[in-house]
């Protein structure tokens, strides 16, 4: 008698089921190497889990990697897997359901932590350049820490002690557990709404599972776009965590952070009294050095006997005005001695004797100059030769076949020599 037949949906059902129903696939812990790691669109991360002999594929659901996961995995990494085996009912492929992913050495959260801190430094949230003064003489005081605890109690100590005039305003949050990074941004956030002066961030010593909140990116981009000036106090002084890297100013405890934030009343008044007694000292020099200057001024003769100063420039006024009556007598002989000669002149007393001297002058330079006159030789019977418009005074001056014009004093004869 044959079997009944069955679909392939039907057999993939069956061995699944199988497959959930055995203990040993349910709850198993995996060790490989990760490869063709990617993550979807959706946020599922899909893999492969391999070792020398053989490999299995993996997948992992976003909700589980945004609780259990603290770190990117890669491909190469050794990693312990925890999770379940099932079949993938629409291909018929059997793989491995993850949960939870550790690294097979130094741990998950060390390596989360090493990843982040190059992922934000690289990005320069750790930058010198970017960090803050922290005021000298602050005046408000924040704390970001849990209410209740020795670290809370420690600052508040701390800083009346040192520094008592300034308040301090404690925000309240979780320090620890899954919902502390969001408290954390929150309060920070929150205390930017007050005038204060310096923030503290932090907590009291613990686990690294205990100060992770403060290893969380969230944590690091709040402190770094924080307006506020930030000392970061997480744990003890061997404890690092990304916080201290991101903040203004990385105190090795919550004590130190408070030592930080305020200074020591005490060396203030030092200061203040040494700064009092050295301005009372300049002061009471100054004016003994005034003072002395004011007996050698008080001692010159001129404040002794002012009327002399008014005497000595009665006498430079009265020079001044002999000088002047002295240089005005000068000048006005002068002008009288020109004006008696201008007055005595032969040209104002005989205008017209003058005026017949210069006539005559002229009219014997008009006589010289008939005597030069060309024209006057002419008359005399004398002739002048020219060659192109030329006066020819030498017999060397022509050569045969020049034309000649020979001018008599009753006109030109055109010539030609041969």
């Amino acid at each position: 008698m044959e079997k009944e037949t069955i679909t392939v949906s039907q057999i993939n059902s069956y061995i699944n089921r199988k497959l959930k129903t055995d203990p040993n696939l349910k709850n198993i812990l995996i060790k490989g190497e990760i490869s063709n790691y990617k993550s979807s669109f959706s946020g599922h991360s899909y893999f492969t889990l391999k070792d020398e002999k053989s490999q299995i594929d993996a997948v992992m659901f976003k909700g589980n990697k945004d609780r259990f996961l603290k770190f990117e995995p890669e491909n190469g990494m050794k990693v312990i897997v925890k999770g379940k085996i099932e079949v993938y009912e629409k291909t018929g492929k059997y793989q491995l359901y993850a949960t939870k992913i550790t690294e097979d050495g130094i741990g998950n959260l060390h390596l989360a932590y090493e990843q982040l801190k190059k992922k934000l430094d690289k990005e320069g949230l750790f930058d010198n350049a970017h960090k803050k003064e922290i005021p000298k003489y602050p005046k408000i005081i924040g704390v970001v820490t849990a209410q209740s605890g020795a670290a809370i109690r420690d600052i508040i100590t701390t800083i009346k002690k040192r520094y008592p005039v300034s308040n301090i305003l404690v925000f309240s949050t979780l320090v620890q557990g899954d919902q502390a990074a969001q408290q954390i941004v929150k309060q920070i956030k929150y205390a930017q709404e007050f005038n204060i002066d310096t923030l503290i961030v932090g907590r009291g010593g613990g686990s690294i599972e205990d100060l992770w909140p403060f290893n969380e990116e969230i944590v690091a981009h709040a402190i770094y776009n924080c307006k506020i000036p930030i000392i970061s106090a997480v744990g003890h002084e061997i404890d690092y965590t990304i916080s201290d890297f991101v903040a203004d100013k990385r105190a090795p405890t919550p004590t130190g952070a408070a030592v930080l934030a305020v200074p020591d009343i005490n060396e203030v008044k030092n200061n203040l009294n040494n700064l009092s007694n050295r301005a009372n000292k300049n002061i009471t020099n100054r004016i003994k050095q005034n003072k002395t200057k004011l007996t050698h001024i008080s001692e010159k003769q001129i404040l002794k006997n002012p009327e002399s100063i008014y005497e000595i420039k009665g006498m430079g006024l009265d020079n001044i005005v002999n000088k002047l009556h002295f240089i005005s007598k000068n000048i006005i002989n002068s002008n009288k001695t020109k004006l008696f000669k201008l007055e005595n002149s032969i040209v104002l007393k005989n205008p017209i004797e003058i005026t017949k001297s210069k006539r005559d002058a002229c009219l014997r330079n008009i006589e010289k100059l008939e005597i030069l006159n060309p024209l006057l030789t002419l008359k005399r019977g004398y002739t002048l030769a020219k060659t192109n418009d030329k006066v020819v005074s030498s017999a060397k001056d022509v050569k045969t076949g020049d034309q000649l014009d020979i001018e008599f004093d009753d006109g030109i004869v055109n010539t030609k020599v041969i």
